[in-house]
């Protein structure tokens, strides 16, 4: 609900053509209704061209209907706020340790709103950036990437001193409180359409996300709530949780709610204008296109507590929760959760041992995980659903529970039924190549309970349906065919 005064950013100055650079109208506003102990910031419909907008507490940035901000070209007309200076940041990429680089960003501060029912066009805003510079390297790109000439990485991971000026996320949140998000489309985010990071009170809703790497980034984030959004990221993850050491310190995901969302790898932009192209196959990673829920890859912190209900997977991998950092993952539900072709796994649970932290990180844990009413069609026959842990350090209590999982296609290679543990490899599903088991792999797992478990698929496979490996399990009601042949 809009309250406190109104500020119309052409009463600043503001042209709203699209030609003429309105950031500092828009700026100026957002600090007239800061002085005024909090207020409305209105786009009317328009072209606002911009640079980086500084949000500040107890302001509400209105994107009316008919208003695009449109995010400027580094160049004649200036630049982003340039990234802080924060030292070494050794355990994450440099999207993850920034803020002020992005269109819109707030740190700090109290009951800030973005809302309305405009648009964010990111075009010139960057996708990429530099990686880490954790030096053991280990588990820091997908083996999927193991083949790419180191001129093609080099394209994607650009220098620190590339990023000068550059913007590179749409939205970035840092240290805030009572944040609310909703109604307004992006196109084009950059590296993140959405980074939130320590923020406590976080409500996204009714959000049109089509982007060219990640969309709605929660990292350390308490009591959120995602609904009604859909994003489409063919290129990266969708939704997704972490709890990185971007702000210096480790720190928790907790009491976070998903629910009621789509996530899609269509090809760019096609989600938006409703055509859903599929052209593209593969990620940059060159696995099948990504567009899923997940929780990690960055879990130096804790996850508890958190619920996705009710959500649509289209043209994308599956949902994938990952703990190899140290941090644990516990008290998970993902329930009503509907797949439409599947690009790798269905469902992907790994606990793993990349341990990218300071000295001393210890391997973490996974569980009280449960899945309920899971639907997943067209599975790419590669791969099953995957439950992985390590010898020593198993998943534990895992409750899976009316799964219906239908797999495409047929395969005739005939598997080892052993794999290598690659504890301190970057987690994905493909990661252990086809899998052993056509329809549901489960290794280094205790407490693991299924009931009405469906597998079929489209023809014969030499591989068995299910395989356990290290895996105390109870099964009720299971049902596989065609049966291996």
């Amino acid at each position: 609900m809009r309250t406190g005064a109104t500020f119309d950013v052409r009463d600043h100055g503001a042209r709203g053509d699209g030609v003429a650079l309105d950031s500092p109208a828009i700026n100026a506003a957002i600090l007239a209704a800061e002085a005024a102990g909090g207020g409305m910031v209105v786009l009317p419909p328009g072209k606002y061209l911009s640079f980086s907008l500084r949000l500040k507490s107890r302001v509400t940035l209105v994107l009316e209907r008919d208003a695009t901000l449109i995010a400027a070209e580094k160049g004649p007309l200036g630049s982003y706020d340039l990234p802080e200076e924060r030292g070494p940041q050794l355990y994450q990429d440099f999207g993850h340790s920034h803020w002020h680089n992005s269109l819109i960003w707030a740190e700090h501060a109290e009951d800030v709103a973005i809302v309305g029912k405009g648009r964010i066009l990111g075009l010139g805003l960057t996708r990429n950036g530099p990686g880490t510079p954790w030096s053991k390297q280990a588990g820091e790109r997908p083996l999927s990437m193991a083949v790419m000439p180191a001129a093609d990485i080099g394209k994607l991971e650009r220098s620190h001193a590339a990023m000068q000026g550059m913007g590179n996320k749409a939205i970035a949140l840092a240290h805030c409180k009572r944040v609310k998000l909703d109604g307004f489309s992006i196109f084009k985010g950059g590296h993140f359409a959405v980074l939130a990071s320590e923020v406590d009170g976080l409500g996204i809703t009714n959000l049109d996300i089509d982007t060219n790497r990640d969309g709605i980034d929660l990292d350390c984030v308490r009591n959120a709530r995602v609904e009604r959004c859909r994003v489409n990221t063919p290129n990266d993850d969708a939704i997704v949780l972490k709890t990185s050491l971007g702000l210096g310190r480790r720190s928790s995901c907790e009491d976070i709610t998903i629910r009621d969302c789509t996530v899609s790898g269509f090809d760019l932009g096609t989600m938006l204008d409703g055509s859903r192209q599929q052209t593209q196959e593969l990620s940059p990673d060159r696995d099948r296109v990504t567009g899923r829920i997940k929780l990690g890859t960055e879990s130096n912190g804790d996850f508890r507590r958190i619920r996705i209900a009710n959500c649509q997977f289209e043209r994308s991998r599956g949902l994938a929760i990952e703990t190899v950092d140290g941090g644990t993952i516990e008290d998970v539900l993902a329930e009503n959760i509907e797949m439409v072709e599947v690009t790798t796994a269905p469902l992907f649970l790994r606990l793993g041992a990349r341990l990218r932290g300071p000295e001393g990180t210890k391997i973490g844990a996974m569980r009280n995980i449960e899945v309920r009413g899971l639907k997943a069609t067209g599975i790419d026959p590669r791969f099953a659903a995957i439950l992985a842990g390590l010898p020593n350090h198993l998943i534990e209590c895992v409750q899976l529970r009316d799964i219906d999982l239908s797999f495409r296609g047929g395969f005739s290679e005939v598997l080892p039924t052993d794999r290598p543990e690659l504890a301190d490899a970057y987690p994905e599903p493909s990661m252990f190549g086809p899998t052993p088991a056509w329809g549901f792999w489960a290794r280094h797992v205790i407490g693991l309970g299924v009931h009405k478990l469906r597998l079929s698929r489209e023809s014969g496979d030499p591989r068995p349906p299910v395989l356990l490996d290290d895996a105390h399990a109870r099964a009720e009601d299971a049902q596989y065919w065609p049966n291996a042949v």
